[in-house]
Order: structure tokens, then C-alpha cells, then sequence
């Protein structure tokens, strides 16, 4: 028939043309396609990891310190080294208005240790509550005494009044106390007088 459409043999007459769907709606309604084969998805992925380590480099960094820090640093230590020298001067000097006061009254100490020696300051009787009370007060002072039989000789703490040849003494010790020494912290008010043991000839 002359009206009758032809047809490309082997097409189905019943079949209708639909054309190819291109653009938009193509990529919309099919996969997103890959590029140098990483999707959208790995693109994001990799963003955030990368966000994060950023963020982990700046936890981890040391802060950049002020440029006054370290002289402020500096500062701090010599203050503290200044405060420990005055107060160690402080304590020295009242310690030398202390010896000062106290020396003069040594030889009272001296007088006590003889009556005591010789059993004078008994106990209970008025001349003890006195020594014990002068005593009493030179310790709040911080006045200390020093000197001990069989101690080892020191000439930097001992004087010795005389020394005494002891068969098979091989150090020399303090034999016995003449006068006791005495000091006030640092300060040191007389040495101890004493006799020494000395190794014997023979």
C-alpha cells in the first residue's frame, strides 16, 4: 500500500520510537559516574579524614611561647635566690645580736657545770632552781654547748689546754672537758677547752 509506513525489516511494527534520553536526567537517574576510579563518597571521606588529622596536628603542637617568658622566668629564680639570701642574713645577724648578748655570761655557765661538778647544785635546793632556770632560758636563746669526753679531737671546735700520753691510743680524743664550748646557730662563741689523749712514746 502506498500510505502503509515503511519499516526497517525486523523492527516491530507494534514497538513505538522512544528516543535516547540524554543530559540531566540521564546522570540523575543512573549512577554517579567515577573519576580516575574514586566515587563522590571516597572524595568526602578522605576530606574528613583529613579535617581531623589537621585538627589532631594542632592538639599536639606545642604552644609557640611569649618572647618575655623566659625573662620572666629569670626573673622569678633571682628573686627567689634574693629572698633565700636575705632571709639567711636576717638569721645570721639575729644570731650575732644573740651571741653578743649572751658571751659575757658564759663564764656564769662555767660556774654552774664547777658547783655541779662538786655536788653543790642538789636537787630540790634553791642554787639548782636557779642553774636550771639559767639554763633554761640560754636554750630558748638557741645558745648550744659542745665538748664531750671520748670525743675525737677537732681543732676547728676543740682548744687543746694540754695533752696527756695514753698508752694504745692511736686518735686523739678529748680526755677531759676544761671548759665546755658554745655557739648560737652559726656563730660560734668559743671553742671547747679540753685536755687530749695522745699516743705514748715506747
Amino acid at each position: 500500500m502506498a500510505d502503509q509506513e515503511q519499516r526497517t525489516p525486523g523492527e516491530d511494527p507494534n514497538s513505538d520510537d522512544v528516543p535516547a534520553t540524554t543530559g540531566p536526567e540521564a546522570n540523575a537517574s543512573g549512577p554517579v559516574p567515577q573519576e580516575d576510579g574514586f566515587t563522590v563518597d571516597d572524595i568526602l571521606n578522605a576530606e574528613q579524614s583529613s579535617d581531623a588529622k589537621t585538627a589532631d596536628e594542632a592538639e599536639g603542637a606545642p604552644a609557640e611561647e611569649h618572647p618575655y617568658l623566659e625573662d620572666l622566668r629569670r626573673l622569678s629564680a633571682e628573686y627567689a635566690n634574693y629572698r633565700k639570701r636575705t632571709e639567711a642574713n636576717a638569721q645570721l645577724e639575729k644570731q650575732r645580736a644573740v651571741a653578743a648578748a649572751v658571751t659575757p655570761l658564759l663564764t656564769v655557765l662555767d660556774d654552774l657545770d664547777r658547783a655541779e661538778q662538786h655536788g653543790d647544785l642538789v636537787e630540790g635546793s634553791a642554787f639548782a632552781t636557779i642553774a636550771q632556770k639559767i639554763r633554761g632560758t640560754m636554750e630558748r636563746l638557741g645558745v648550744e654547748s659542745y665538748g664531750e669526753k671520748g670525743e675525737p679531737f677537732d681543732p676547728q671546735l676543740h682548744e687543746a689546754i694540754a695533752q696527756v700520753p695514753v698508752p694504745g691510743t692511736e686518735q686523739q680524743t678529748v680526755l677531759d672537758v676544761i671548759e665546755r664550748g658554745y655557739r648560737v646557730g652559726d656563730v660560734e662563741l668559743r671553742p671547747a677547752k679540753v685536755a687530749v689523749a695522745v699516743g705514748a712514746d715506747g
